[in-house]
């Protein structure tokens, strides 16, 4: 745009003298021939769906609700905050009856599509049977959902808790294993993120979500990371350091190892190949066991494989979730042995809405959709085509530093200097406003808030894949 106003500025004062001569006829050619060469603003795939008309509170007046009654913790993205009313599929709707392409999926959430008719049909038809019942009485729902959930697991991962979120599924799993094995100490990754509780707190390695309060018996190791880590790809060098944390920090004994399969507020950190494995021998040969944080990469994400971990040959001892499998309603699950689940029984444990039928039965419809609608298949394909367009627009523009990811769970890193790999964090927000203003939602993640997070709802299409690439490539051109 600068360009283009100094071009335009040059023209009109060479107009000036040239009119003088009886030449303008000619200048105005001229200048009708850089306003002609300006890209237009790329046009969303149609969509056959008309929003409900909206008849609530104004933004303004949602805003001042949420400063006089909410936590003043909560934050927006955007200059303008967005008020989305209504969703469905891949687009969510603002209260304008404006469409927009939501390549965000409410944080990784939203796995089937916004307001997706069979989960929707599960929910309501279990809703006018019963909504809560506790597990204290029996209802099919829990064990049915139970029974296919373990189905998509390897090995002996065969018995399940319930949950309501990701980080419940994490303290409960980190418990566990110290329960298990009789040690305290966890060994966790520098960047990671593993919810706001007190031990997930703890195993949280990112000063911006962390408190100042007690969090003990948590060692972070190096992490991982092939583009900004210091060994680069080399996975194994990478996992030395989990072995001397051991060593030098614990008794040589530990309770475990949790890590994500891609860090996902991290910034879609893909652990650098050749890592895991040789971390879970490390940590089981210090007696601990071995928890695969799924909560953001699980339910077909990756399009590769159904569960993140089994992209790197590894079979954990417990396996954490969350987000996807519900598709939004509020969900979350511990699965493990047989032998680490009994440790359970030497005390109560009680979830109240752990197992909840209306949730139980929204996340068995989970299932169903990403199988007959073969989400799995449509991740890797779509998510494939969408990493090969964004690495063409990093070859494009030198503020791309990295295009990474799986399926999709894409993240792509901006820097205002490669070879420093700068963080460029108010270019970020920047170009996250532009887009949003073309009709395109992206998350933002990383340590430096500049990585964009390209997690949308597993029914994406190709059409949605080339429109997104389209706008950030206009929005980019601007800058």
């Amino acid at each position: 745009m600068r360009r283009l106003t100094a071009v335009n500025t040059l023209l009109k004062r060479e107009y000036s003298v040239l009119q003088r001569h009886g030449f303008a006829h000619t200048v105005a050619q001229r200048t009708n021939s850089v306003h002609q060469t300006e890209p237009k603003v790329p046009k969303m795939p149609p969509f056959n769906y008309s929003p409900q008309p909206y008849d609530g509170p104004s933004t303004a007046e949602i805003i001042s609700k949420r400063q006089e009654f909410l936590s003043p913790a909560l934050f927006h993205f955007y200059n303008t905050p967005l008020n989305i009313v209504e969703g469905k599929m891949q687009y969510v709707f603002d209260e304008s009856g404006r469409r927009y392409l939501d390549a965000f999926g409410g944080i990784a959430t939203v796995s089937c599509g916004h307001s997706h008719p069979e989960v929707v049909e599960s929910v309501i038809k279990q809703l006018k049977l019963i909504q809560h019942s506790t597990i204290l009485y029996l209802n099919h729902t829990m064990s049915d959902f139970a029974e296919a959930l373990v189905s998509t697991l390897p090995g002996d991962l065969k018995v399940v808790f319930f949950t309501n979120s990701g980080t419940e599924a994490n303290e409960l799993a980190m418990m566990m294993a110290r329960l298990y094995t009789g040690s305290n100490d966890i060994v966790s990754l520098r960047n990671s993120y593993h919810g706001n509780a007190a031990a997930t707190m703890g195993a949280t390695a990112q000063s911006n979500w962390k408190f100042n309060v007690v969090q003990s018996g948590v060692h972070h190791a190096i992490n991982p990371d092939p583009y900004r880590g210091i060994f680069g790809s080399e996975g194994e060098k990478y996992a030395r350091d989990v072995h001397d944390l051991i060593q030098f920090g614990t008794s040589g004994q530990v309770a475990g190892f949790i890590g994500e399969s891609i860090q996902g507020v991290g910034g879609i950190v893909e652990l650098a190949p050749g890592y895991l494995p040789v971390v879970y021998d490390t940590v089981r040969g210090a007696g601990g066991v071995c928890i695969a944080d799924e909560v953001q990469s699980g339910f077909a994400r990756t399009g590769t494989h159904f569960w993140g971990f089994q992209s790197h040959g590894v079979i954990p001892d417990i396996v954490t979730m969350a987000k996807g499998i519900g598709n939004g309603i509020p969900l979350g699950a511990v699965v493990t042995t047989p032998e680490i689940a009994s440790v359970l029984s030497r005390r109560c444990y009680f979830n109240t809405f752990g197992g909840n039928p209306m949730c139980t039965a929204a996340g068995h419809a989970v299932l169903r959709v990403i199988h007959q609608e073969k989400l799995q298949e449509n991740a890797f394909l779509v998510g494939s085509h969408l990493k090969r367009r964004l690495t063409h627009l990093k070859d494009k523009y030198e503020i791309i530093g990295d295009v990474r990811g799986r399926g999709l769970m894409l993240g792509v890193e901006f820097v205002t200097n490669r070879d420093l790999r700068t963080p460029a964090k108010s270019e970020t927000l920047h170009l996250m406003d532009q887009m949003k203003e073309m009709g395109v939602l992206v998350g933002k993640g990383g340590f430096y808030g500049n990585v964009f997070r390209i997690t949308p709802p597993l029914c994406f299409t190709m059409s949605d894949s080339d429109f997104l690439v389209d706008v950030m490539d206009h929005a980019l051109s601007k800058m």
